[in-house]
């Protein structure tokens, strides 16, 4: 997405549990615990994926993205499939999104990434904009009353 930004991966996060689910030092129940809403968001706003489940190999996992944000109000916290998120970003000055993975078959879950979208990029850039215009702006303005004062004062001398 063109306008992601203060991306962070739970990539090593996620080797680390797994390393643990396969020595055996924590077990599946606590990391297959997929709530009935997590379970019903990858049903229906969830996005396919290619990669199995890297606990029970019988599925492929399910993408599911997660929006929060204070304009969003009552929407915050709803799962948004993932080609709503570009029109949210030009919509909203700031969203979070979470991404988690999920397993329809075993429960697997897991937060893969979250990622900050919205206008307050765009926005930000065309302030600097501005501001760089309205300083070369009163920048020649003050050169251009000085040159007519020094001027001034030459032709009274």
């Amino acid at each position: 997405m063109r306008t992601q930004r203060q991306v962070v991966d739970y990539s090593l996060q996620k080797r680390a549990l797994l390393r643990e689910v396969y020595s055996g030092r924590v077990g599946t129940y606590e990391v297959c615990d997929a709530s009935p809403y997590l379970l019903s968001a990858a049903r229906f706003h969830g996005e396919p994926t290619e990669d199995r489940c890297p606990v029970c190999r019988r599925e492929n996992v399910t993408l599911v993205h997660y929006i929060y944000g204070d304009e969003l109000k009552q929407s915050a916290g709803q799962a948004r499939s993932r080609v709503e998120l570009p029109v949210l970003a030009m919509s909203f000055r700031e969203i979070q999104v979470y991404v988690v993975e999920v397993c329809r078959a075993c429960g697997w879950n897991h937060l893969v990434e979250q990622f900050l979208l919205g206008r307050s990029t765009l926005d930000a850039t065309s302030d600097v904009e501005a501001a760089a215009m309205g300083a070369n702006a009163s920048g020649r303005s003050r050169v251009s009353a000085t040159r007519r004062s020094r001027s001034a004062r030459g032709a009274t001398e």
